[in-house]
């Protein structure tokens, strides 16, 4: 099997990632499960061969970044097949990938189970909506659907920050401008402020890494743009918290206070696994109310877990909220719920 017929391949089984290791057949993940397609082990000459293949798949792109240090992200896009996410590295000595399928057409939020409360969130007009998760958790899918909508629906100009790039938008009613990072620009950093030179109305920044980009984030949050964002973590009180960890702790009191301005809402989401053995999300929403940003600005973080999972509001609601209307649903099983819960013995008790 030669490289294109192996991605084709995972196309038509639904695979979300393909695994290029040396010491196994390629191998597949699909719907949370591994499977090892049948054939030979890959020795590390297979893996450096199909890598190669890859390379050239992506324009012809230079091997010298992985070569040198080891590691690579990068994406490509095979014409009638779809579009591909890759982070090559070293392993063992041995050239290795992992490869993200990501189709050409963007994703239908109902489809996937993206509420309109969570869809509601491009609805803001400045500030910053951050989605957060796991890596894996859908976090690019689900803010691909929200500057999708805004495209759609409203004429601004949106600039997105991506390392690498993964959904592809044409201009609709907005105009887009899609920019890699390494390719198009050098850093997240000096992407985000030459954007601001930009006449942006929304920026996506593909990930808040470091307290120099999310000093940059707040600042063009605070002048009037709307900022799309993500983070590794879960849950809203965590998140807040990190953020503001992040800054040296004479800085904290006045990050607080500015995050207490700019934060509109965070949504935390993870995938779990389906009583049909398919994935679907699960989300916690907290909104930014006066209340949240008096906690936020008074450094009383740990009370927004409690109002956030009490909340019966739409637009505020808690990750064990989520399950339990999936359960309740029939969509995913009791057992599936409690172990995705933030509270398992509070859930089990809502459940009975």
């Amino acid at each position: 099997m030669n490289t294109k017929e192996l991605l084709q391949k995972a196309i038509d089984n639904n695979a979300s990632d393909i695994f290029i290791i040396a010491g196994l057949p390629a191998s597949m993940r699909m719907n949370n499960t591994m499977g090892v397609e049948t054939g030979e082990r890959l020795l590390p000459k297979d893996t450096m061969e199909i890598i190669k293949d890859i390379y050239e798949l992506a324009g012809n792109r230079s091997m010298d970044i992985l070569l040198e240090t080891g590691d690579d992200d990068f994406s490509f896009a095979v014409p009638g097949m779809s579009r591909f996410r890759v982070n090559a590295y070293k392993q063992r000595g041995s050239l290795s990938a992992v490869i993200r399928v990501i189709t050409f057409n963007l994703p239908d939020p109902a489809s996937l189970g993206i509420s309109d409360s969570i869809m509601s969130l491009a609805r803001f007009s400045k500030g910053l909506v951050l989605v957060t998760g796991p890596a894996g958790s859908g976090k690019s899918t689900t803010l691909a659907c929200m500057i999708d909508d805004i495209n759609q629906n409203f004429e601004k100009h949106i600039i997105t920050l991506e390392d690498p790039l993964e959904f592809l938008h044409q201009h609709k009613k907005s105009i887009v401008s899609q920019r890699e990072i390494n390719v198009d620009t050098e850093s997240y950093v000096t992407a985000l402020r030459a954007s601001l030179r930009q006449s942006p109305d929304v920026i996506l920044l593909g990930e808040m890494r470091d307290y120099e980009t999310i000093q940059v984030a707040m600042t063009a949050a605070e002048t009037g743009h709307l900022i799309f964002s993500t983070l590794h973590t879960i849950g809203s009180a965590n998140t807040i918290d990190r953020i503001i960890d992040v800054f040296p702790s004479s800085q904290q009191r006045q990050i607080a206070v500015q995050l207490s301005m700019v934060l509109q809402a965070v949504v935390s989401q993870q995938l779990v696994p389906t009583v049909n053995g398919t994935m679907v999300p699960a989300f916690e929403l907290m909104t930014v109310t006066p209340a949240i940003r008096n906690m936020i600005r008074d450094n009383k973080i740990p009370q927004i877990e409690g109002i956030v999972y009490s909340s019966s509001n739409p637009d505020m609601f808690s990750m064990d909220t989520s399950l339990a209307r999936l359960y309740s649903n029939g969509i995913i099983s009791r057992d599936t719920a409690l172990s995705y819960a933030t509270n398992p013995d509070m859930l089990g008790k809502k459940l009975r």
